[in-house]
């Protein structure tokens, strides 16, 4: 198991729930949810999510993040896999030289709604934490992941340089 600490982010369309790892690697644990600012096109602000995140990674000395991939239960990857493929490349080019990687999160959602519902957690509380929840059951299947079979879990996100937006004359 390769030390330090990870960050696991569950992307959504409204809100991103974030977890950290210990710097050992082995426990997630519930970190934030971010109100979700960032948008592919869109000028770098320089305050949206994205930034807190990279921010954090600093702050943290993360050594890797982990993106939540959405699948349906098919495999197959539809328009919120998309979505979070466009955010994990923003975020690792933010983020670099730390690696980000994509990990299948099937059901990730469903399964930390019944973990809190099952806590005593009201429905209107679960909305403040379930991306948190869910951010930790993707940190926590990776670390699991990594410590069986001694690799990096899922799959590295390339990292893209930010293209200027074309003028009104379709130039660069």
């Amino acid at each position: 198991m390769r030390p330090g600490v990870r960050l696991g982010v569950d992307v959504g369309t409204v809100r991103v729930g974030v977890a950290l790892s210990d710097p050992s690697g082995i426990l997630a644990t519930p970190h934030a949810t971010l109100a979700r600012a960032w948008a592919p096109n869109a000028p770098e602000a320089g305050d949206d999510d994205v930034a807190e995140l990279a921010t954090l990674c600093v702050e943290r000395e993360a050594v890797e993040v982990v993106v939540g991939l959405p699948r349906s239960l098919s495999g197959d990857e539809g328009p919120a896999a998309a979505a979070a493929r466009t955010y994990a490349a923003e975020l690792a080019r933010r983020v670099a030289p730390v690696g980000v990687r994509l990990v299948d999160e099937r059901l990730t959602s469903v399964d930390a709604h019944r973990v809190l519902r099952d806590s005593g957690v009201d429905g209107r509380r679960q909305r403040a934490v379930v991306d948190q929840a869910a951010a930790v059951l993707i940190l926590q299947a990776a670390l699991d992941e990594e410590r069986s079979s001694g690799r990096p879990p899922g799959e590295p996100v390339e990292r893209q340089k930010r293209r200027r937006p074309k003028n009104k004359d379709g130039q660069r």
